[in-house]
Parts: C-alpha cells; structure tokens; sequence
C-alpha cells in the first residue's frame, strides 16, 4: 500500500459539524482539523474538539487538532443596508467615530487607524477587491479616493499596502480564546498576523501559564513578518504560509517565490510548514478543482510543504468530503514526482543532538540498505521530527506510548504515529514490542529488513541514541 507523506489540515464548520462527514472526510484522509477562532463561541470549539476525539478514537486513528487564533483582523463597521456599492473615483470617508455606515462612510473597529496612514497610502480592503488611496487625514476620519471600486459590505478587513499597522498580534479575545485552545487540549495554536519573534514567544507564555501543551505555529501574513522570517521561524515549531493577507499586503505576484523560500527556510530550521489559502476554492461551489487549483496543490507538495490546508472549501463549502478526496488524489501523485536528494555525509558537518545524528544515519543506511521501512520508539517526537526533515522515501513509523506526541506527529510529512505501551521494559522486550506493533498495523510483514530508532535507558524523553537493523520475526534475542 502507498502511503501518502503530506497532510491535510481540514477546517471544520457548518459543512463539517455532523459526525458522520466528519468520520468520512477523516477515512478520507485528513489528518488535523482547524478549529477557526475568528467563528463560533468558546462551547462550539470544545464541542467540536470532543466530537473529532470520539471519531477518532472509533476509527483508530490519531487526528490533530489546530486552534487558529483571529488575532487582530483589522475591519471597517457596518453599513444600514448591509452593503454599498462604490464606483472608481468616488470619494469615501473611513470614519473611526461613525457608528452605522452609508454610501459616503463607514466606521472602523480599528480606532487608531488615521493615526497610522498619510497622504498617498494605499488602503486594500476586502481581501484587495477595492483599492482606495488616502487623499487627506481630518481628525478621525480618513479621506480616500477609491480606486477601483466594487461592492463592499459589513465587517470587511483592512490591509496597508506594504505593511505597517501597529496592531499586536495577540488581542484581548486572543489571550481568552489561549484558555479555550488549553482547556480543549489543542495540539497545535496558530498565531495570526505576528510581526516578529517577541510575538510568537509571548504566545508560547501563554499557552504555558495556561497550562497548555500546544505547539506555536506562526501565521505569515504581515509584510513586516517577512523582514522578520528567519527569526520567527527559529521561535515558531511551525509556520503558516498564509498566502491571503500576505498577498493582499506584498502582492499577488510575489506569493510564489515567497512560499518557496519560506518552505525552504523551515524545512532547513527542522520546522514545520502549512500551506494554506484558496487551495481549492473552486470547489466551495463546484465538485471538482481547477486546472490551476491542482497544479498550485502540486507544487506545494513539490516545495516540500509537510500539509496542505483547507479553509472555507470544508468549513462552509458545497462539497467538503469531495475537496479532501481530490486533495489526496493530487498530493498522491504530485509525490510521484517528488525528487528525494541522495543523504549526502558532509565531512564538515556538525550535529549537536544526538538524536540528530542517529536520524542521519538512519537515512543514509536506508538509503544504501533494502529496508522496508524506519520505526522510532520516541517518548517526545523529536526524533521522528529528524527523520521527517532529513528526506527518505522509507515511511517513518513513530512508535510513542504518549497521546499528545502522537497526535502532534499528524502533521509531520511522511510520519505515521503508532500507540505503544508504557512501562518500564528492557531491551530486549522493547525491541519486540516495536516488531510486534508493526506487525499488527500490516506496516511490515515478516522477513522484512527495517531500521529501529531507540534510546537507552529506555523511556527517556529526548534520548535517541540507538540505531538497529533488524529483520521482522527474527528478533528474538537481541
């Protein structure tokens, strides 16, 4: 059986909210689900939380669970009909003090905003439908002159053109909604719109006073982030490319280099990334994708990306179970073509850890031994977590005897976590137990030749210091 390496991270909602889709699109492939914080109250998050545990827990299968913070989305008010419709060359006022809005102005929800533009700013509003260039700042309100024009309605977002709001990333119903995200036992928290790496250290504070176990994923949404790249990925356990806002604030055009380069930066950091956003949007309303939208799922996969996200195609979409089916469908194939460089041994290279090390030789021996597959015993998922960034086309089995390890491993390209018991054993029962699990998951059969990550003593978080070849139903002493 082929086994597919990157992930699919599927947001819930309306579409998605009854247990039987939820069990299909997870029989279907994915792998973490997105519970969008921008939506939805505090007791629909941990209802929703409950319900992918207990499916999970019937289907036996370890799904993540992301918690994606709103953080500080910065929007225009409300209109007394809804929307309006703005024409090319109109004059229209955002009005910081305006309570309902009309044809001529609207409110902010972000009050400092005519403290932060001048004269010549270019404002993007919905997502970069309507472009408006301000003409003039008068006390709090912003004249602007509207340059290509559209309908605009309630609640829109705001971007800068070229970055530079000062809104915090982390806003009053974020830190609330850290205490959701802690009290559901989310795997993972995606901080949105971080501008350095004080932004994503202050997050991981606050899962930890929380007492959360989460790990950071950085949203890179923000011009500024990009200037910050290196730093906020070192702070981060994984990035977004968040290609929405990002786009909207450094334009269309520089998306793709940009997704590259961060793809590559974090796989080179031993980071997780997320490719998100309009992956296959088509598919809100058709069952099947565009052309466009299966080359740009393709080249995600080509990049390296360990997951591909899923937005408003399953959350609110026509056809959620269709979008994940034909996600997996491309990934399966674009990893055909997934060129896995030779594990080259630099006589220069230096590891400091050393379950590093004994993940760099695992791939180099699979790489020059007919092995069936790697299996790591692991207590944290760091040494899985090596595996996975060193490249190989040997599936790696994470063997953990820790819930919250295993489900964190959902996302990690080409890693199929297994539970294991827990308790104190020797060497040899250790070893036996791994072939054993292994076996009962119909990962290998008997005969087969497969590489064993360990460390000794066993049970020691962070201790991988043991490398084996062993051949399936044949290790019986060790």
């Amino acid at each position: 059986m082929t086994l597919r390496k990157t992930k699919i991270v599927a947001t819930l909602g309306p579409s998605s909210n009854s247990e039987e889709m939820l069990a299909r699109m997870i029989m279907a492939g994915v792998n973490v689900v997105r519970l969008n914080f921008s939506h939805g109250s505090a007791e629909e998050h941990i209802n929703r939380a409950e319900m992918v545990r207990a499916i999970a827990l019937k289907l036996n299968r370890p799904i993540g669970v992301l918690c994606d913070l709103q953080g500080p989305k910065i929007r225009i008010g409300k209109f007394e009909l809804g929307k309006i419709t703005l024409k090319t060359g109109d004059i229209f006022i955002l009005d910081s003090d305006c309570q309902l809005g009309n044809q001529d102005h609207v409110g902010l929800d972000y009050k400092t905003l005519p403290q932060e533009v001048v004269e010549g700013v270019i404002l993007l509003l919905d997502d970069g439908r309507i472009t408006m260039q301000v003409d003039r700042v008068k006390g709090n309100q912003i004249h602007c002159l509207v340059m290509n024009g559209g309908v605009l309605s309630n609640n829109k977002g705001i971007n800068r053109l070229g970055g530079g709001l000062s809104a915090e990333a982390l806003t009053e119903k974020d830190r609330e909604d850290i205490l959701t995200a802690v009290a559901l036992e989310a795997d993972y928290v995606a901080l949105s719109f971080p501008r350095t790496a004080l932004d994503v250290e202050l997050a991981r504070i606050l899962v930890q006073q929380a007492g959360g176990k989460a790990s950071i994923v950085a949203k890179i949404e923000r011009a500024e982030a990009i200037d910050n790249l290196e730093s906020i990925i070192d702070a981060s356990d994984a990035i977004m490319v968040a290609r929405g806002d990002l786009g909207v604030e450094v334009g269309d055009a520089a998306i793709p280099g940009l997704q590259k380069r961060m793809i590559r930066m974090a796989r080179e950091q031993n980071k997780l990334v997320i490719t998100a956003t309009q992956m296959m949007e088509s598919m809100i309303t058709s069952p099947i994708p565009t052309r466009a939208e299966v080359s740009d799922v393709a080249n995600a996969v080509l990049d390296g990306t360990d997951a591909i996200m899923l937005s408003a195609e399953t959350a609110a979409g026509q056809y959620p179970l269709e979008s994940v089916q034909a996600v997996h469908r491309v990934v399966m194939e674009a990893e055909k073509e997934y060129y896995i460089q030779p594990h080259v041994r630099r006589v220069e290279q230096v590891f400091l850890r050393t379950d590093e090390a004994i993940a760099s030789a695992a791939i180099y021996t699979a790489q020059h031994l007919k092995v069936k597959a790697i299996a790591a015993l692991t207590q944290s998922g760091n040494a899985a977590q090596w595996l996975s960034r060193a490249d190989s086309e040997m599936p790696i089995y994470a063997l953990s005897p820790d819930k919250y390890a295993r489900r964190k491993l959902t996302l990690h390209r080409g890693v199929y976590p297994f539970p294991i018991e827990q308790g104190a054993k020797n060497r040899d029962e250790i070893l036996q137990e791994m072939e054993q699990v292994l076996l009962q998951q119909k990962a290998v059969n008997l005969g087969d030749l497969v590489l064993l990550t360990f460390g000794e003593p066993i049970g020691s978080p962070g201790g991988t210091n043991t490398l084996k070849i062993v051949k399936i139903g044949e290790n019986k002493q060790a």
